[in-house]
This record gives structure tokens, C-alpha cells and sequence, in this order.
């Protein structure tokens, strides 16, 4: 998730604008979660197809295990 992805769920999701309050903030970080987790699960998923869909005598240049996940997930946002 970019800042403007947050922006655009914190005023979908809040009737003051951007003041939250305890229990708003709470329910928003539950947004924030449910979306990275989704997002995490699709890049995963992704990855997978690709080694699957690829060709076998190419299957080595292409992520292939929980490791190569694992970097991809804590790349996003690094960029």
C-alpha cells in the first residue's frame, strides 16, 4: 500500500475526515492489515503461477520458494 492508497481508505472509511478517534483508528489499522495481507497473498500466488506456467528448462531464473516470497513481500514499498 502507497500513502495514497491509505489517504483514499482513511476518508472512504472515517465520517471526521482524517480525526480518528481510538476505537476509528483501530478499525482502520484493521483495514490497513486486511488489505497488506491480501496484497501479500496475491504477489505469493503470482510468483507461483509464473513457475508453474514457465517452461521447465526455464523454471531456475524465477522465484520459486517461501524465501523468494518472503524478499518480494519486503520489497513492496521499498521502491
Amino acid at each position: 500500500m502507497n500513502k495514497e492508497d491509505i489517504i483514499k481508505l482513511a476518508i472512504k472509511h472515517t465520517i471526521h475526515g482524517l480525526k480518528f478517534d481510538e476505537d476509528g483508528l483501530e478499525r482502520f489499522a484493521k483495514l490497513v492489515e486486511e488489505h497488506e495481507r491480501e496484497a501479500c497473498a496475491k504477489l505469493c500466488f503470482e510468483m507461483w503461477e509464473k513457475w508453474m506456467d514457465a517452461d521447465p528448462s526455464k523454471r531456475d531464473n524465477l522465484p520459486r520458494d517461501a524465501e523468494d516470497c518472503a524478499a518480494a513481500i519486503r520489497a513492496r514499498g521499498q521502491a
